[in-house]
């Protein structure tokens, strides 16, 4: 079955960086675009980031460009969220998600990392 499992979160202060790792399992990887996505208490889960199969295309959410890189390597079934100067108001749990019906939608999740930025 598919599985993606997060990893790399944690407690950093503002101006840090962290990067996030997604491990993926049950299905073929390369296929399927990779997308980060975020959940801040209170709020909605909001886009981050997608990469497209080959790791050639990339989006970011205005948010996070310029400070946040998405990449992948499809040899070892793993997509990162590399994230530099990082801001109180990136506090969240970020998901990793894959889009296997390749509809736009997101249909696999992993279970979030929890990235917390102190001020």
């Amino acid at each position: 079955q598919v599985q993606l499992v997060e990893s790399g979160g944690g407690l950093v202060q503002a101006g840090g960086s962290l990067r996030l790792s997604c491990a993926a399992s049950g299905f073929i990887f390369s296929s399927y675009i990779m997308g980060w996505f975020r959940q801040a208490p209170g709020r909605e889960r909001e886009f981050v980031a997608r990469i497209g199969r080959r790791g050639f295309s990339t989006n970011y959410a205005d948010s996070v460009k310029g400070r946040f890189t998405i990449s992948r390597d499809n040899a070892k079934n793993m997509v990162y969220l590399q994230m530099n100067s990082l801001k109180p108001e990136d506090t969240a749990v970020y998901y990793c998600a894959t889009d296997t019906l390749l509809d736009g939608s997101y249909n696999y999740w992993g279970q979030g990392t929890q990235v917390t930025v102190s001020s």
